[in-house]
């Protein structure tokens, strides 16, 4: 339970922060764009991708990137949440200066303060898809906000748009946000034009297989878990997984959740040097759970397979925005022997595959350009 004196401080922080906010907003608005990140300390690939088709269509257009991490949220540390109160003044600055904000995370500055009109704030979110429910489907959960936080904090206020992969996402994305369906529109990531280029894929496997030749020798299985706050049982799941792999046959590797504390022991490889998403382009099976790397792999048309081992503890603590075993397009088990002899059988519903991606990812070819696009479409008003 948040304590009226929390409350109080979030009240009495809104008033200062808008007070400084107003000074910003005495400066003109320039032909800006301002993209801001809570995922990473360096700009994704798909901001690079915006911004390089804004430049090339007018380079008179400044675009800026604000990307900082908070560790730890209300439990950072003082030191990283005074070095975040820098970053937030900085934001101020260019957002009060800006034509377009764009998100792909929750962002305080934007959905706690009072914006010119001009201003227009993009929420593009950080994937194609989600199993998990989010925002305010997920508030009181175990791994959710307190709903007396997140009001008083206004989470995910002040949107204009949201970009869906899909139709079918819409829903799902409005119950999150708390906002009216109008707001979202079918407009898949920029990372879809990444999963649909032949070049872009073929240069990735050469890195990869420069690094690792092992690769290229025998099928490989990437699996891809979702981040558990408690991961004893995960990491005891894990080694059973890995165990079940007959490494003679197959290279195994794992990807783990940024955040994820656990352990990758040999025979499986880490693959440090790359993220998961480039891992896709060398990986013949991918293996999960309630990822959302499960949309990039059928767009990509990687047989999955679904090891879901503490499906009901998962269920009951944070919640699933789907009906798992109805929706995915893979066996499910919770039984890591179960999974490793489904993919040993080679034997595949494709199709499943095909409608599951197309159910949850508009398969455009243009998917930057059509952001872009819409971008100018707001520069321009």
């Amino acid at each position: 339970m948040i304590t009226k004196i929390k409350l109080g401080i979030i009240k009495t922080g809104t008033k200062c922060l808008n007070v400084i906010y107003a000074i910003f907003k005495l400066l003109p608005v320039r032909n800006k764009v301002t993209m801001l990140s809570r995922q990473s300390n360096v700009p994704s690939d798909e901001f690079r991708m915006i911004k390089k088709g804004i430049n090339l269509r007018d380079k008179r257009v400044k675009v800026v990137f604000l990307c900082h991490t908070l560790d730890g949220g209300v439990h950072a540390s003082l030191s990283d949440k005074v070095k975040y109160g820098f970053h937030m003044l900085t934001q101020m600055f260019h957002i009060a200066t800006s034509k377009v904000a764009i998100l792909d995370s929750y962002c305080i500055v934007i959905s706690l303060l009072k914006h010119k009109k001009e201003l227009k704030v993009i929420q593009m979110w950080h994937s194609m898809g989600t199993m998990k429910k989010f925002g305010y489907t997920a508030l009181d959960t175990k791994e959710g906000s307190k709903s007396e936080l997140a009001y008083a904090m206004k989470m995910h206020r002040n949107y204009d748009y949201i970009f869906a992969s899909a139709e079918s996402y819409k829903d799902h994305l409005a119950k999150g946000f708390n906002c009216d369906a109008e707001k979202i529109l079918t407009m898949p990531l920029p990372r879809l034009d990444l999963l649909n280029s032949d070049k872009y894929g073929k240069k990735v496997r050469e890195r990869i297989y420069r690094e690792y030749p092992k690769f290229k020798e025998k099928p490989l299985m990437l699996y891809c878990p979702t981040f558990r706050k408690e991961e004893e049982e995960f990491q005891k799941a894990l080694k059973e997984l890995t165990d079940a792999v007959d490494h003679g046959n197959y290279n195994f590797v794992v990807k783990l959740h940024p955040l994820s504390q656990a352990s990758v022991e040999e025979p499986a490889v880490g693959a440090d040097e790359f993220s998961s998403f480039e891992m896709l382009f060398a990986a013949d099976y991918v293996i999960s759970d309630y990822s959302c790397i499960v949309y990039e792999a059928a767009v990509r048309r990687i047989p999955l397979y679904f090891y879901n081992f503490d499906m009901e503890l998962y269920a009951d603590g944070r919640g699933l925005a789907l009906d798992y075993e109805q929706e995915v397009p893979g066996p499910v088990s919770d039984d890591a022997k179960e999974i490793i002899a489904a993919i040993e059988t080679k034997e595949y519903d494709m199709d499943a595959l095909k409608r599951f991606a197309d159910k949850y990812v508009n398969p455009v070819g243009h998917a930057t350009k059509d952001i872009v696009d819409f971008v100018f479409t707001l520069i321009n008003e």
